[in-house]
């Protein structure tokens, strides 16, 4: 049983630009906690949060670049829970170490 054909409509659109706006929210709290992780001189335990911020930035960008290209096409495949819980796992991550980066 085949039902209609679907209408992509704006909703692909819609999503690659709500990816877009996380990875540039991300982006900001990356950078952010870099710099209060730094201020003040390098110490090893801000050189470590800065590491750690980067890495989880590099696999939130990761998973929303191949989000945002596999919304071009006018039947997306599902995000993969793979890719759902590293995209959580970063946000979580990055947020944890941007507050870790004000005490």
């Amino acid at each position: 049983m085949t039902g209609p054909a679907r209408d992509p409509g704006l909703q692909p659109e819609r999503t690659r630009l709500a990816w877009r706006r996380t990875t540039l929210a991300c982006t900001v709290v990356a950078l952010l906690a870099g710099r209060q992780a730094l201020h003040g001189g390098a110490r090893p335990a801000g050189v470590l949060a800065v590491a750690l911020s980067l890495m989880a930035w590099l696999g939130f960008l990761a998973v929303a670049h191949r989000r945002v290209t596999g919304m071009g096409s006018a039947r997306p495949a599902p995000l993969s829970p793979r890719h759902a819980l590293t995209a959580a796992g970063c946000t979580i991550a990055l947020a944890v170490f941007g507050a870790a980066t004000l005490f």
